[in-house]
């Protein structure tokens, strides 16, 4: 690895490992149209390298470290134009790939990876499929189903766009320096919804305030919708919304947008 020396930054645990990274690399499926690929935050090129020796992939990096986009150049000359020096919470994929489809990679940062996801919500008509290691609580809370007390405001969202499948299970002793925790590889595969069967800015809102007081029922979770106590009668306002699916949450969402286009 030169004498450049992996540094923790942004929460981020550098793999070490060649055997890991190659799974990793193995688990992307790239569905049909898709060969761009981006790997997000690749540090000393671990995974950087696995990918370079797949020629049916278009792999390019985004990193915001110096030190790391400075170590990349000097030793992947194959990515050319291709290292993004910047942070991709602010990148405009549509504008970079020109609405074109991608796949993501990425051992991806502990303390940005909620917001990695979101992002990805975003741009959830080009992103086709999300290969990441993750910290495993994280990862089992994204896979997590109704009526669990991890599912939450990602869970939902997510699912309601993507297949996740957990694939395996990373111990700390392959990273540089080693996490205080396990990690996990989980796959998203975007799923048939191109659009939900509500106004999806409203459902973004609606699952979000739900969770928000999520011990609360959702009659009074919603409140602030000003939903009169006439429209909340239905026996799914007595539930919590750890108890609905992404289909409650759609029937949710209209009920809600019925009434405001009431008022």
């Amino acid at each position: 690895m030169d004498s450049v020396k992996a540094k923790k930054h942004l929460g981020q645990h550098f793999l070490a490992d060649t055997n890991i990274a190659r799974k990793i690399v193995e688990a992307l499926q790239l569905p049909d149209g898709v060969t761009e690929v981006l790997e997000i935050g690749p540090g000393m090129g671990v995974l950087t390298g696995t990918l370079l020796q797949n020629p049916s992939y278009r792999t390019s990096v985004v990193e915001i470290d110096r030190d790391s986009v400075a170590y990349l150049q000097k030793h992947f000359s194959a990515l050319a134009d291709r290292i993004h020096s910047q942070d991709f919470l602010k990148m405009d994929l549509g504008k970079l790939y020109n609405q074109q489809p991608i796949s993501i990679i990425g051992n991806f940062p502990y303390n940005i990876s909620s917001q990695i996801y979101f992002q990805v919500l975003a741009h959830r008509q080009q992103v086709r499929e999300v290969v990441g290691m993750i910290q495993k609580e994280v990862a089992d809370r994204l896979a997590e189903g109704p009526g669990s007390k991890t599912y939450g405001i990602l869970s939902v969202l997510l699912q309601a766009y993507y297949r996740i499948e957990y694939l395996f299970t990373v111990p700390p002793h392959v990273f540089n320096p080693p996490p205080k925790v396990q990690s996990a590889v989980i796959r998203l595969t975007r799923n048939e919804t191109e659009h939900l069967d509500c106004d999806e800015k409203l459902f973004f809102k609606v699952v979000k305030q739900a969770f928000a007081t999520r011990r609360k029922t959702l009659r009074n979770a919603l409140k602030p919708f000003g939903m009169p106590p006439e429209a909340t009668t239905d026996p799914i306002f007595d539930k919590r919304a750890e108890q609905l699916s992404v289909a409650d949450f759609v029937g949710l969402t209209k009920r809600v947008q019925a009434e405001m286009k009431s008022e």
